[in-house]
C-alpha cells in the first residue's frame, strides 16, 4: 500500500507536465522517503531537494521526475548514473531499464545507498567508487547516460562513452540538457533551467 503523500507527489508531478508513465510508475514503486534522512522523512515528499550525507543533497521529485522523462528510457538501454547520492534516482530509473551502472565519488554514499536498495527492493543498480567524470569505461558504450550533477560542459569521455544514437541527459551550464548522439554529430538540446551541484576538476558533488 503507497503512502497518501506518495500517491500526491505522482498527481502534482502529472499536473506539471510529466506524462511517461514509466517515470511515473518507477516514482510509484520507489518509497522516496527510504533515501531520505530519517529526521527528514515527513518532508520526503514535498517538492524540493532534501540533505543527504556528505553535504550532497536528494534533487526534487519534479527535476528527478523530468530529467528522466527526457532521457527516454525503455527496457533494453544500457544505463549509466554520474552520481548515486541517495541511490534515489538511479532506484526510480532501475523499473525502467534491466541494469543501472552508477559512478559515485563518496565511499560512504556508495554503502548508504546500496543499504536502501535493499530496503526498497532494488536488484539491479551496480555502482563503482570513481571520478564522474571519466564515466565507467570498461562497461561502455551506454545508450543512456543521466548526469545527476551539474556541469559547465559535458566532459569528452562521456560522449565518447555514448552508443551511436544514444541520450545524455544533465545540468550543464545551469540548464537541464539533452545531448544526442546522431550519426555525424552530436545534436543539443536546452528545456529549462535547472541548476544542480557542480562537479568539478579536483572536487565533486554528486546527487
Amino acid at each position: 500500500m503507497f503512502d497518501p503523500e506518495r500517491i500526491d507527489m505522482i498527481m502534482a508531478l502529472r499536473g506539471r507536465g510529466i506524462s511517461d508513465n514509466s517515470v511515473l510508475r518507477g516514482m510509484e514503486l520507489i518509497a522516496r522517503k527510504i533515501f531520505v534522512p530519517e529526521a527528514l522523512r515527513d518532508k520526503a515528499y514535498g517538492d524540493q531537494s532534501l540533505p543527504i550525507e556528505c553535504g550532497q543533497s536528494i534533487s526534487a521529485p519534479f527535476h528527478i521526475a523530468m530529467m528522466t522523462q527526457v532521457l527516454e528510457l525503455s527496457k533494453e538501454h544500457k544505463l549509466l548514473e554520474i552520481g548515486l547520492g541517495s541511490g534515489y534516482h538511479a532506484a526510480v530509473m532501475s523499473r525502467t531499464v534491466t541494469r543501472v551502472y552508477a559512478v559515485e565519488r563518496y565511499n560512504s554514499l556508495i554503502d548508504s545507498a546500496e543499504a536502501r536498495f535493499k530496503l526498497a527492493g532494488v536488484h539491479n543498480v551496480v555502482s563503482r567508487h570513481g571520478d564522474g567524470r571519466y564515466g565507467w569505461p570498461g562497461q561502455a558504450p551506454f545508450d543512456r547516460i543521466m548526469l545527476s550533477c551539474g556541469v559547465r560542459a559535458v566532459p569528452d569521455m562521456l560522449l565518447d562513452q555514448l552508443a551511436p544514437n544514444g541520450v545524455l541527459v544533465g545540468s550543464v551550464d545551469g540548464q537541464l540538457t539533452v545531448v544526442r548522439k546522431a550519426r555525424v554529430r552530436m545534436e543539443t538540446q536546452t528545456i529549462m533551467p535547472l541548476t544542480l551541484p557542480m562537479i568539478e576538476a579536483g572536487k565533486s558533488k554528486t546527487l
